[in-house]
């Protein structure tokens, strides 16, 4: 669910193999961004990491191989939504990630998600991907439930994907142009299905046009 998703943050621990797995991971995404999907092969791969071919093929066999393990790496990482007080704030917060995650049409997380698209093995693991970033963001709801934000039941999956969809739809389905306000829109109005009224706790209008 942000840029660490799944670019950046990859837990690296010591040793030859984690040099040589960050080194390969880190060429799959630059060539992903550079050439796309049809520009990943292994051999490129290893000319780019400076690994030797046969050990990129033995490790990760071919391309799905490759982009899975860039999301099984990226799933390995600390990230955790911001706490900024208020139901509103936490999900104007995580949709600000969203959005400078995908606000680039050279975006490494754009090109990722494409790739999925043409990649079994690839799609598999990025829905793996977005289960566990959204069952770490089920906290916003929990920390919005102890502050007394929110009264009744509310399933935290679904308003997360409330607050997030909408970036997703605007900047990688339909292309469009991206507008750093609609991500502040769209965690308001999913924050309005959560609260108890319009202008309850943490809820601050937008100003009219």
């Amino acid at each position: 669910m942000s840029d660490s998703a799944p670019a950046t943050g990859l837990r690296r621990p010591g040793g030859r193999t984690a040099r040589t797995r960050a080194l390969v991971l880190d060429a799959v995404t630059s060539l992903l961004v550079d050439a796309g999907y049809d520009g990943l092969s292994i051999d490129a791969v290893a000319e780019r990491s400076g690994v030797h071919r046969a050990t990129v093929y033995r490790r990760w066999r071919d391309v799905g191989g490759l982009l899975a393990d860039v999301f099984d790496a990226a799933a390995g990482d600390e990230w955790v939504p911001a706490d900024t007080g208020s139901l509103v704030g936490d999900l104007i917060a995580l949709n600000q990630e969203v959005f400078e995650s995908l606000r680039d049409e050279s975006s490494v997380t754009r090109a990722l998600i494409a790739a999925s698209f043409r990649s079994a093995q690839a799609a598999a693991a990025l829905r793996e991907f977005w289960r566990d970033r959204y069952r770490r963001c089920e906290v916003v709801v929990s920390r919005a439930r102890r502050r007394g934000e929110i009264a009744g039941e509310v399933d935290a999956h679904r308003l997360l994907v409330a607050a997030t969809a909408p970036l997703y739809h605007r900047l990688v389905l339909m292309g469009e142009p991206p507008q750093a306000e609609m991500a502040e829109q769209a965690a308001r109005d999913a924050a309005c299905s959560a609260l108890p009224v319009v202008g309850g706790p943490g809820y601050q209008a937008r100003p009219t046009e």
